[in-house]
């Protein structure tokens, strides 16, 4: 049983950013899924794929698996570079292609 622990990245549905500062933890899958004939569902038999943990901090997430004996592996989330943009560069006289429609 091993354990994921990392940052959510941003939906790409919304501009916001919520549930994005906590950490994650889920568990990697230990069986693989298998398609159901009937009705071509995807199921496994495997119910840690259901639970997802939230922590505050990374050191919270590690600690928890530490005490509870728990494999883990921590991704590092990247930091995204916030480009600052106004709608009047896009008539600017340094633009590299003039605008037009």
């Amino acid at each position: 049983m091993t354990a994921r622990i990392f940052k959510p990245a941003k939906n790409a549905m919304q501009s916001g950013a919520a549930k994005t500062k906590d950490w994650q933890l889920d568990y990697e899958p230990e069986q693989p899924r298998v398609i159901e004939p009937l009705m071509g569902w995807t199921s496994s038999g495997d119910m840690k794929q259901q639970v997802t943990l939230r922590f505050h901090t990374k050191e919270e997430a590690v600690a928890y698996c530490e005490r509870e004996g728990i494999a883990y592996q921590v991704l590092e989330a990247k930091d995204m570079g916030l480009r600052i943009k106004a709608y009047a560069d896009n008539f600017a006289f340094r633009r590299p292609e003039p605008w037009t429609h």
